[in-house]
């Protein structure tokens, strides 16, 4: 049981006089169901409900009348009402199309009652076979663990207000860095957090990884539409684990027999279950940017922890002497870009890369950040100044003065200019800080 930076944001859902019953959503097993049990400890009464079971379905479904519906509730449950605030958590709602509809009657009816829904499959069936409430309900995206809840966990919690504060003195960068190859190897997965923290067994993780596969892949049957869906589904989780930070064709990918449209079908529905994104680029330097969806796209999947037992990579990590080198870099771009996911909290939250749009250009940069309508450059890589050159390109192309170079150094800031003249400030920002990088950000914009 550790703290999730997603409970700030819960306690401002809780605050906030517009609220709305709250769907929370992520990928089966990033910790919904115990995020809302420890944030739970906020409130006077505590109503959890779990739909799987039958007896609890039955129980929703038998009225339309939510004020009649709470007294049972508390009955079903075994809870004696207490003066104070109800948070009423309905756990696996895609169980009951009925109690999905009902979402909305807790809003207009009895908006005084905290209302927050997950479910594990849900995903899966949004828009399909369920509907949710327009304008009645709020989400909430809830992802695996970022580095500084890893830290949390562990026990190294020290380290998080000067990391985020870029206050971080030069003698700890060594210990954040093998602090953060450890959480780039494992992953943030919350059970496999817990257990590390437990154990600091990395061995003894196995047998997590494999429950949390195996998990995943007896779900095909329930997020396939048909048969042959459900074949390149459970291809791409049993071999897309290695192609993750790589730019993929969608036709016979990873050698497979299947077509563009079959596996472009089947990404879809993994990506709709929050297992993994196809990362589009952008051409644009200024707002608004569009993912090109002619372009072929980067794989990036939930976790850097499943990605490195699944295609096998655990002893190179171990060996390497930087995570930047490491599987030829893609390891890095994989727990980047998990880290961006985790600085937002928004559900259609998208990531993105760069290429320029010109003819024989190769010029790409690892990632785009939107931050105070400008479009910031991020590269992940090692080395000199003049080495970016695509970041170079961009910067030459974009009418603001700030890229930020994810590296393995320590934090600094350096003048740059490029060969067309143009000078920018490069943030050289430490791997492991990428947390404090909103921060950095509108301390140098």
């Amino acid at each position: 049981m550790f703290k999730r930076n997603i409970e700030k944001e819960l306690t401002r859902w809780v605050n906030d006089r517009y609220r709305k019953p709250l769907v929370l959503r992520g990928a089966r097993q990033v910790g919904k169901t115990t995020v809302i049990k420890n944030f739970s400890a906020q409130f006077e009464n505590f109503l959890s409900v779990n739909l799987e079971k039958s007896a609890a379905v039955q129980l929703f479904e038998s009225t339309d009348n939510v004020r009649e519906l709470l007294p049972q509730l508390f009955l079903y449950c075994g809870v004696t009402r207490r003066e104070g605030k109800t948070l009423l958590f309905i756990d696996e709602i895609q169980n009951s199309i009925h109690t999905v509809a009902l979402l909305r009657y807790f809003y207009e009816e009895l908006p005084e009652i905290y209302v927050v829904a997950a479910g594990s499959l849900l995903e899966t069936l949004l828009d399909r076979h369920i509907s949710l409430p327009v304008g009645r309900v709020q989400y909430m995206a809830l992802q695996p663990c970022s580095f500084v809840e890893f830290l949390n966990a562990t026990g190294e919690n020290r380290f998080v207000e000067p990391l985020l504060s870029t206050s971080l003195p030069a003698a700890f960068h060594n210990e954040l860095m093998q602090q953060f190859n450890t959480y780039s190897l494992i992953g943030g997965m919350p059970e496999v957090v817990a257990r590390y923290a437990a154990e600091k067994d990395i061995l003894a993780l196995s047998e997590v990884y494999n429950e949390l596969l195996n998990a995943y892949k007896s779900d095909v049957e329930k997020y396939a539409q048909n048969n042959t869906q459900a074949s390149v589904i459970r291809y791409i989780l049993d071999e897309g684990w290695a192609f993750a930070g790589e730019t993929i064709s969608l036709g016979g990918f990873g050698g497979s027999p299947y077509k563009a449209r079959e596996t472009g079908e089947a990404f879809r529905t993994l990506n709709k279950a929050m297992l993994l994104e196809l990362v589009y680029p952008v051409t644009s330097t200024i707002m608004p940017i569009v993912s090109d969806l002619k372009k072929s796209p980067k794989l990036f999947w939930l976790d850097a922890g499943l990605v490195n037992y699944s295609a096998k990579i655990q002893k190179e990590y171990i060996l390497s002497a930087d995570l930047l080198d490491t599987w030829r870099g893609k390891a890095a771009e994989q727990i980047v870009a998990q880290e961006l996911k985790t600085l937002s909290f928004d559900v259609g939250e998208k990531r993105n890369f760069w290429v320029r749009n010109k003819r024989g250009s190769n010029a790409e940069v690892d990632f785009v950040y939107v931050f105070d309508g400008l479009v910031v450059p991020i590269e992940v890589k090692s080395g000199h100044n003049a080495h970016l050159k695509s970041l170079h390109q961009f910067m030459n192309e974009t009418p603001h003065h700030i890229a930020v170079r994810v590296w393995s150094g320590n934090f600094s800031v350096d003048d740059v200019k490029t060969i067309a003249g143009k000078s920018f400030r490069l943030i050289n920002l430490p791997i492991y800080m990428m947390a404090a990088l909103p921060e950095v950000l509108k301390k140098y914009i």
